[in-house]
């Protein structure tokens, strides 16, 4: 169970690491200098992370007891910027 929590949490910084940079840094740099190739490097690693992140939460969920709010602001979490960083230490089991 710790692996799994670890792992959580692991991806959890990966993925929050990968939508700013991916917010911040290439999207910006795509618009203002036309230039897309940092959008593409930084998608594919973006989408696994994301829906690595929410099948590992779907997973957690029942093993740790989640209540639904507790699991709806796990996946709110990786949504919006920053969260995904404080999540996995909020709610551990």
């Amino acid at each position: 169970m710790k692996a799994l929590q670890k792992t959580f949490d692991l991806v959890a910084i990966l993925e929050g690491v990968s939508y700013l940079l991916l917010l911040f840094v290439a999207v910006p740099i795509k618009y203002i200098l036309k230039d897309a190739s940092y959008v593409k490097m930084l998608g594919m690693p973006h989408g696994i992370l994301f829906i690595l992140y929410v099948v590992l939460a779907f997973v957690l969920k029942d093993k740790l007891g989640w209540s639904k709010p507790v699991f709806h602001s796990v996946l709110l979490a990786s949504l919006l910027p920053f969260a995904t960083f404080f999540i996995g230490k909020k709610y551990k089991g």
